[in-house]
């Protein structure tokens, strides 16, 4: 009898195991509002509101006196959100209703597309299938060699790609994917891998072959696979710390500036730096990889969404890093390269100023650490004034990958211009 009880008392866990396992974090009449500032203790009051519980997303944010925030608001938040708002005259309107009506729209979407088996850019594919995409190019292409920068909390592989037409070429690391959410990133980066090796346009083949490319589609791979499984907005790693919470930002992790500035010391935050730098082991065995790329790469480009940004360091500090100048000149003629195809118009400058105060990001470290003076950040479609940025309907995929290697090709040529790849 006491086996039988045993037994059962097994099962029943089992089972509950099981159900917890398929738990997905849901977004049911979860309201999306814009938010304006107009003040600097506006600005203080929401930045105090975004500490002050996990039951809100800041989707999109700023730092300065008539930036709009986007602000996910938990239904049981809805009248202490309000009231806060109200009682400080801080401007906002609601502009989506239920978010989890999008999320539902773009997973049914992507389950009946994924029958299909193809790798292209109608639609976002999982860290799997990118995976053996990466592993098909190298079967097919001889200047294409699976490289690894690590591997994630989870044990998931950091898997790039190394594209090299030729011995002696100066190399261009590309990285994606380091906030889960940003499903554009990986889409955008994988789509210039896939035209490096198959555009017929000259100015893209130039590129192509008189440079190595370092290129990595997902370098935050644990917290990819849960934004696909369990939670569509999770955003940082997925290393469990106490007090039930899991993961660190992974771009606030680097070991330059670390913690200086524009991040959170509370665990629960979506910008958390971690206990210490290089605490979250994607970050650290990544860097250990680009470390001993050490005067082989002399650009550094991340690619982040959204906002429709082209950012430079630093993030810690808004003094100017001894290239500044340099920087800006490459970031306009970059932007208006992009805006050629489409229209679509980006702002460029100095992380600290164009957006908001971030230490500890990947693009600094590489730049302050290694001597990388060629470091960008783009912040993809949409623009700032969108809600769905990390949503972004699949038919938007291409048109990004397309006007993206059009500055890419401008971004590469202008810093060439001015000897940045010379031995």
């Amino acid at each position: 009898m006491d086996l039988l009880k045993t037994s059962r008392v097994l099962v029943a866990l089992l089972c509950i195991s099981a159900v917890l396992c398929v738990e997905v974090a849901r977004y049911d009449n979860y309201p999306v509002y814009e938010v304006t500032i107009g003040s600097a203790d506006q600005l203080r009051v929401l930045q105090e509101l975004r500490e002050s519980s996990d039951s809100y997303i800041f989707l999109h944010g700023g730092s300065k006196i008539g930036d709009k925030f986007n602000v996910v608001v938990a239904p049981h938040k809805l009248a202490d959100f309000t009231e806060t708002l109200e009682n400080d005259y801080i401007k906002f309107r609601m502009i989506e209703e239920n978010l989890q009506q999008s999320i539902d729209e773009e997973r049914t979407r992507i389950e009946t597309k994924r029958t299909k088996g193809v790798f292209d850019w109608t639609d976002y594919h999982d860290l799997n299938e990118i995976h053996d995409w990466l592993d098909s190019l190298a079967s097919e292409y001889q200047h294409v060699e699976v490289i690894e920068g690590g591997h994630s909390y989870e044990n998931r592989s950091i898997k790039g790609v190394k594209v090299s037409y030729k011995a002696g070429n100066p190399g261009i690391f590309l990285e994606a994917g380091i906030h889960a959410r940003e499903w554009i990133s990986p889409a955008t980066v994988t789509y210039i891998l896939n035209e490096l090796l198959t555009s017929e346009d000259q100015a893209v083949r130039n590129i192509a072959e008189n440079y190595d490319w370092y290129v990595f589609p997902s370098v935050n791979p644990d917290g990819y696979v849960y934004t696909h499984k369990k939670d569509r907005l999770w955003r940082k790693t997925r290393t469990p710390y106490k007090g039930g919470c899991f993961g660190a930002d992974p771009n606030r992790n680097w070991d330059f500036h670390w913690a200086e500035q524009g991040t959170s010391n509370r665990c629960n935050s979506e910008t958390y730096g971690g206990p210490h730098a290089f605490s979250e082991v994607e970050t650290k065995s990544l860097s250990k990889y680009i470390e001993s790329l050490k005067g082989k790469i002399q650009a550094y480009i991340a690619f982040h969404s959204y906002s429709q940004l082209l950012l430079f360091p630093y993030g810690h500090t808004g003094e100017h890093t001894p290239n500044h100048d340099d920087l800006n000149d490459i970031a306009e003629a970059t932007v208006k390269s992009l805006a050629k195809r489409y229209g679509t118009r980006y702002t460029y400058g100095n992380i600290y100023d164009a957006i908001y105060p971030a230490s500890g990001a990947s693009a600094d470290w590489v730049y302050g650490t290694l001597g990388v003076k060629v470091a960008y950040t783009y912040e993809l479609r949409p623009s700032s004034n969108s809600w769905n940025g990390f949503v972004l309907p699949p038919k938007q995929i291409i048109p990004t990958g397309e006007e993206t290697l059009d500055s890419l090709v401008t971004l590469v040529e202008e810093s060439a211009k001015k000897g940045y790849y010379e031995n």
